[in-house]
C-alpha cells in the first residue's frame, strides 16, 4: 500500500506541474502572438485550475472508469464550496462582487440541477456531452461580452495579465506548453491508476475514490489560487475562481468526456448528487447576505464538507 500511496502522491506532483507548464506557456505563447490579455484572463485561468480535473477525466474515461470522472466532478465542486471557500471564509471574511450573486451563482445552481437531470437516466451520453459543451462556449462568450462592457474589468486585466511579459523566444514557450501537456498526461494515468490500485486495496468503490481523494488532489489548484487570493488581501477573487471552476467541470469536463464515451452514473446516489446541488443553491443566500460570506457561514460549509467526507466512508 505504501508504494500506491507513493505512486498517488507523484502522479498528483507531476499532474500539478505538468497544468501549471502548460497553461504558462499557452499564455505566453498567445501573448506573442497577439492575443489579448483580456481573452487569456477570461479563459485560461479557468481552464488551468481546471485541467487536473479534464486531464483526470478524459484519462479515466478512455480507461472504462467512467465513474471516476463523475465522482471527481462531483466531489471537486463539493470540495470547491465547502471545503475551499468555507476554510477561506473561516480565516476571512469574503466580500462578494453583486454579479456574482445575480448571475454567475445562479448559474451554478442551474448547471447543477441540470447535471441531475441529465443523469436521471443513469448515464451522460454523446448529445449530452455536445450540450454541456456549447453550454460552456456560450459560458465564455458571455463573460468576454460582459468584460468589454466593464471598463474597469478589461483595464485591470489588461493591465494585470496572469503572467508576466514573455521575452524569450516562441520556440521556448511552445517547447513549455508540450512538455505540459506530456506531464499532464503522464500524471493523469499515475494518478489514477494509484486511486483505483488504493481503492481495491481498502475495498472500496471507484466512485468513492473520485468523490474523495482524487476529487480533493485535483482542488489543489483551486485552493492555492485561493490561498493567494486571501495573501493578497483579495478573497473575493476566490469566489470568482470558485464558481467559474464548478461551471467549467460540469460543463467543459463532463461535456468533453461525454462525447468520448458514456459516463456511468449509476453509482452515485441522490446524497452525492443533493449535496452538490445543495452547496450551490445554499452559496446564493450565504453570497446575498450583505455581500459577503462571513466566519459563521464558512464554518457551516466547511462542517458539511467533513460531515459528508464521513458518511462516505461510513458507507462503505
Amino acid at each position: 500500500m505504501l508504494t500506491t500511496v507513493s505512486l498517488l502522491i507523484v502522479g498528483f506532483l507531476v499532474l500539478s506541474l505538468g497544468a501549471e507548464m502548460l497553461v504558462r506557456g499557452s499564455s505566453s505563447l498567445a501573448l506573442k502572438l497577439g492575443i489579448r490579455p483580456l481573452v487569456i484572463g477570461l479563459t485560461v485561468v479557468a481552464f488551468g485550475t481546471s485541467a487536473p480535473e479534464l486531464a483526470v477525466g478524459i484519462e479515466s474515461t478512455l480507461a472504462g472508469r467512467s465513474s471516476i470522472a463523475l465522482g471527481n466532478v462531483i466531489g471537486s465542486n463539493i470540495a470547491n464550496i465547502g471545503l475551499i471557500l468555507g476554510f477561506m471564509a473561516i480565516i476571512t471574511p469574503i466580500n462578494i462582487e453583486l454579479q456574482l450573486v445575480k448571475k454567475q451563482i445562479p448559474l451554478v445552481i442551474a448547471g447543477s440541477l441540470f447535471l441531475w437531470l441529465l443523469l436521471l437516466d443513469g448515464q451522460i451520453g454523446f448529445f449530452d456531452g455536445l450540450f454541456l459543451f456549447t453550454g460552456l462556449v456560450g459560458f465564455l462568450f458571455f463573460n468576454y461580452q460582459q468584460a468589454r462592457q466593464d471598463q474597469a474589468a478589461c483595464h485591470l486585466i489588461e493591465s494585470n495579465p496572469i503572467i508576466g511579459i514573455p521575452r524569450k523566444a516562441t520556440w521556448y514557450y511552445l517547447a513549455m506548453l508540450t512538455l505540459g501537456a506530456i506531464l499532464l498526461v503522464y500524471g493523469s494515468t499515475v494518478f489514477v491508476e494509484s486511486a483505483v490500485s488504493l481503492a481495491r486495496l481498502m475495498g472500496i468503490s471507484e466512485a468513492i475514490i473520485g468523490l474523495s481523494i482524487i476529487a480533493l488532489g485535483t482542488s489543489i489548484p483551486e485552493l492555492a489560487t485561493s490561498l493567494v487570493a486571501a495573501y493578497n488581501k483579495e478573497p473575493g477573487l476566490a469566489v470568482g475562481n470558485v464558481v467559474g471552476s464548478n461551471l467549467f467541470n460540469i460543463l467543459g469536463i463532463l461535456g468533453i468526456t461525454g462525447m468520448i464515451s458514456n459516463i456511468s452514473g449509476s453509482e452515485f446516489g441522490l446524497v452525492d448528487l443533493g449535496v452538490m446541488l445543495s452547496y450551490a443553491i445554499i452559496l446564493l443566500p450565504f453570497a446575498w447576505t450583505s455581500l459577503r460570506i462571513s466566519r459563521a457561514e464558512g464554518t457551516i460549509l466547511l462542517a458539511g464538507y467533513i460531515a459528508y467526507m464521513i458518511y462516505l466512508f461510513l458507507s462503505l
